[in-house]
């Protein structure tokens, strides 16, 4: 039977060098290419690593290299980290893993399988040289059964090689998504063999599975191909001849239909089992392979249809970043960070601009989200339509992903013949391995006539402000339209003045690049044109690197509506208000003005009720209509005391929110994602750390530096704050608060007991929370 596993633990780690041999364990001078078998260097298998550091993956070296200064584009987008091709001495790194094989595996295929590694990976296999992979963004995987030691010592070895960029992003460095070992029977599904397209009519659905099925032995062979969903089965008998390969055709029926969607995203499960002979009770493989069933329809004239009703899309694009851990997030936050992106009333979500972790997906699938895929780079050449190809068959059972994008912004080619070519090639391949879903690509209009717009189902419209939508929608009617990237609006969480030399950005809505549009302009058009499906906000998180608007010290974006902790900016409550069926009251800024006493303030409310009432220690400063998908202002002297926000329906109070002068902070409070974690290794929560004055009021100036302290059956993973600003380490075991606010990740070690976490900063009383590990 299949068994899986992964290979996240006890990695060896160290940096090589691009330039210098005497520094890269003379890996320019391996052997394996000349004769099989005779790595030298650090990919040799009795190679000395016990200097290295021990490391688990994911796993991302970059994250704490050191920063530089520079007016260096590709630098300064790359978060100021010293890595690329100016910095050899950072830009490679070697990892080796032991692996015990039993001699109970002999007979079985084995391979070993990595879903990211960010980039250009070459790996041996007990000095075996199996394989180059370039890019930083797909997965790969190599069948190891031939080169493996059975019941003796084995070792994989990886040289990663980031010196070249794919993006202009923090990208990265390592091992950074998970590693697996996967043991097959000779015969077996084919990996990503399973292919899955519902078709709903009425209240039933017939489920159309194509299955491949690999003979990887000398031997004829005759198998029983089960495949089944509850009660609804169907068997197939199969003949394969020695090293070959079949699809299987099969149909279920379902009765009474749970349609999937973002408020019910209920998931069937396909079982599918393969007997050793048609007559044996013996199982040889088996794989479950969730999916929903659901209907897609994009419209020219009312937008986006699912189930044959109108969504609109609310959707925010996002890299797949996070405080303390860079690239390398942990599978937990995946589905933590789509639930507060939920919470704020967003149904959608594009993968900006790379193939995604595929436990995001499962995320996604679960909680409800709408997902548009986007490819890295487009192109029409074997290696480009390879990676689009690793894509769409991986990913394409997820019920959540609504579009295929074929790229973003590629200013080269999306308006000319040649762009038009890459692209039919492209959408080729694309209808042959997928005819369920549109294909569009995130692009600008400049009026041209050739490109990816004359090929594309939907077009992927990027910023209101670039072009006109209006006199596109004139020339070609008949095509939907899509906003794949809007807003772009520039905030920092808990600053309400603008601070260059900082890097700071004031968290009123109205400052953008020259390509953006604030918040409420954009939403308000895109509302109030059915036509338009509706759009995706850059970005839903802020991440590492592409610092706008202000470079140096900035090392993080600040396009954000949650900052790199997902601690919410004033700005996600706008969205919350108009996106969300939650009543929302949202007063700000926070009320500690020391010295301005008497200075005017600026006050906003986010708010989705009819009317607002303004106090200031009690007495009335006025009621105001809220307009739809609008908010409301006021200018205050500022005294100390009490903001208080009354919201009305209907003439009736339904809703009251307080802003307070707080005291200076006492003390600090934790607030964990959860207290259990999984005894695995792997698992990790992150715990909020809030300073509080004595009236448990967080304190929105603190900035106290923090220290962490983790024992027993846990360790301290990173830590953060959300200040795009911060030089401090993002893995510990002090940083400091940023507007009261930072955080810390938390890892399972492989065991099982209690874990303690305390956390102290100079001058207030500490804070404790002890975790349970099973």
């Amino acid at each position: 039977m299949r068994e899986r596993e992964r290979l996240n633990l006890g990695w060896r780690f160290t940096l090589g060098h691009a330039g210098d041999e005497s520094r890269d364990f003379h890996y320019r001078h391996d052997r394996s290419l000349v004769k099989a078998g005779e790595a030298r260097g650090a990919a040799k298998p009795d190679f000395d690593d016990t200097a290295w550091e021990t490391v688990d993956v994911p796993h991302d070296w970059a994250l704490e290299l050191p920063l530089v200064r520079s007016e260096d584009r590709e630098i300064v987008e790359h978060s100021f980290r010293q890595i690329g091709p100016d910095f050899p001495q950072h830009s490679v790194g070697w990892y080796r893993r032991n692996l015990d094989i039993p001699e109970s595996d002999f007979g079985k295929r084995i391979w070993v399988e990595f879903d990211g590694v960010f980039r250009d990976s070459v790996v041996w296999v007990n000095g075996f040289r199996l394989g180059r992979h370039e890019s930083g963004y797909t997965p790969f995987r190599y069948d190891i059964t031939d080169f493996l030691n059975y019941g003796q010592k084995n070792v994989v070895v990886l040289r990663v090689d980031a010196t070249c960029y794919e993006g202009w992003w923090y990208e990265g460095a390592g091992i950074y998504r998970n590693v697996w070992l996967t043991k097959l029977n000779p015969l077996h599904i084919a990996h990503d063999g399973i292919q899955i397209v519902p078709e709903v009519s009425g209240e039933d659905a017939v489920v159309r599975i194509k299955t491949e099925v690999k003979n990887d032995s000398d031997e004829l062979v005759h198998s029983l191909l089960v495949s089944s969903v509850g009660r609804s089965i169907e068997q197939t008998t199969i003949e394969l001849g020695p090293w070959s390969s079949t699809v299987v055709e099969q149909t279920l029926k379902l009765s009474k239909v749970r349609l999937w969607s973002p408020e019910d995203p209920y998931l069937y499960v396909l079982q599918s089992v393969l007997k050793a002979s048609p007559s044996s009770e013996k199982d040889v493989d088996e794989v479950r392979t969730s999916f929903g069933v659901r209907t897609l329809r994009w419209d020219k004239d009312k937008g986006f249809f699912l189930n044959d009703k109108p969504v609109k899309i609310k959707g925010t694009c996002n890299h797949q970043h996070h405080a303390g851990v860079g690239i390398a997030v942990p599978e937990s936050l995946h589905e933590w960070k789509l639930r507060k992106l939920k919470e704020m009333g967003s149904n959608a979500y594009r993968c900006s601009h790379y193939m995604v972790t595929p436990e995001f997906l499962d995320a996604a699938d679960r909680v409800g989200m709408l997902v548009m895929c986007e490819n890295r780079l487009p192109g029409g050449s074997p290696d480009h339509l390879k990676q689009l190809e690793a894509q769409i068959i991986r990913d394409r059972n997820h019920p959540s992903i609504i579009a295929w994008s074929l790229g973003n912004e590629e200013h080269t080619i999306q308006w000319s013949i040649i762009g038009e070519r890459i692209g039919r090639t492209m959408i080729r391949l694309a209808r042959r391995l997928d005819p369920t879903r549109m294909i569009t690509s995130a692009m600008h209009d400049r009026g041209f006539t050739e490109g990816f717009m004359n090929v594309v189902d939907v077009q992927g419209w990027n910023y209101m402000k670039v072009g006109s939508i209006e006199k596109f929608r004139e020339r070609m009617p008949q095509q939907p339209i899509v906003g794949t990237e809007e807003s772009s609006a520039v905030t920092t969480r808990g600053e309400y003045l603008d601070d260059p030399v900082r890097g700071y950005v004031k968290s009123y809505d109205g400052r953008t690049p020259g390509w953006g549009t604030p918040a409420e302009k954009w939403w308000k058009y895109f509302a109030e044109r059915d036509w338009l499906a509706g759009a995706f906000v850059w970005t839903g998180y802020d991440y590492f690197g592409e610092p706008i608007p202000y470079k140096w010290p900035c090392t993080s974006s600040h396009f954000g509506l949650m900052d790199l902790c997902g601690f919410p900016k004033d700005l996600y409550h706008y969205y919350k208000s108009w996106w969300s069926d939650e009543p929302v009251l949202h007063l700000f800024p926070h009320w500690n003005w020391f010295g301005r006493e008497g200075e005017p303030i600026d006050i906003w409310c986010y708010s989705n009720h009819d009317e607002v009432e303004l106090f200031l220690n009690g007495k009335s400063l006025g009621l105001k209509a809220i307009e739809r998908n609008g908010h409301t202002e006021w200018k205050v002297g500022y005294e100390p005391g009490c903001l208080e926000a009354k919201g009305y329906r209907n003439g009736k109070c339904v809703q009251t929110v307080r802003v307070e002068t707080t005291g200076q902070p006492i003390r600090l409070r934790l607030n964990p994602m959860r207290t259990t974690l999984r005894g695995d290794g792997m698992d990790v929560i992150q715990i909020d750390v809030v300073a509080v004055d004595e009236k448990d009021r967080v304190v929105p100036t603190a900035d106290n530096k923090v220290r962490f302290q983790v024992e027993g059956c846990a360790d301290l993973l990173g830590v953060g704050n959300g200040d795009p600003s911060s030089h401090e380490s993002n893995r510990g075991p002090v940083r400091s608060l940023f507007h009261g606010l930072g955080c810390g990740l938390i890892k399972s070690k492989p065991a099982s007991g209690l874990a303690k976490v305390v956390v102290t900063a100079e001058g207030l009383m500490p804070a404790r929370i002890d975790l349970k590990v099973v």
